[in-house]
C-alpha cells in the first residue's frame, strides 16, 4: 500500500467516525425538540453537554490596544486521534450561526465533512454550549 492510499484510508475513517458523531448529534437534536416536558429537555440538555470534549473559543482580528469585541468564532471537539471530529463555526453575540463538521487522521488536515450532514442540525446543537467570554 502506498503512503497515498494509507492516507485516502485514514482520511475515509476519519470520515466515516464524522458520521457517526453526527448521527448521535441528530439523534439527540430530534429528542430535544420532541421533549415532552422540563425534566426530559433537561436530561437531553445535559446528554448534549456531555458529548463533547472541548468547548473553546477565538476572537479575531483587532488592533493593537483595542479591546476584543467578544469570541467570534467557536470550535467542539467531540473526539481526538485517529480520527478527530470537530463542529466548527461562526458566533453573532455568542450564539453560534454557522457549523461545520470537520475530521481529520494522522498527517492529514482538517477536512469538512459535508455529504449527509444537515448544517442547522449542527448549529442546533452548538446552540446548546455557552460561549460568552
Amino acid at each position: 500500500m502506498t503512503a497515498t492510499q494509507e492516507k485516502d484510508d485514514s482520511l475515509k475513517q476519519a470520515r466515516e467516525q464524522a458520521l457517526c458523531q453526527y448521527e448521535v448529534i441528530d439523534e439527540m437534536i430530534t429528542r430535544l425538540a420532541m421533549a415532552k416536558d422540563d425534566d426530559e429537555r433537561e436530561a437531553i440538555e445535559q446528554e448534549i453537554q456531555e458529548t463533547s470534549l472541548e468547548v473553546s473559543v477565538r476572537d479575531g482580528w483587532h488592533a493593537q490596544g483595542e479591546e476584543a469585541e467578544g469570541p467570534e468564532e467557536y470550535l467542539i471537539l467531540l473526539c481526538t486521534g485517529g480520527p478527530a471530529v470537530r463542529i466548527i463555526g461562526d458566533l453573532e453575540n455568542g450564539i453560534p450561526s454557522t457549523a461545520r463538521l470537520e475530521c481529520q487522521s494522522w498527517f492529514t488536515p482538517w477536512t469538512e465533512v459535508c455529504e449527509g450532514v444537515d448544517r442547522v442540525i449542527l448549529r442546533d446543537y452548538a446552540r446548546q454550549f455557552y460561549f460568552k467570554c
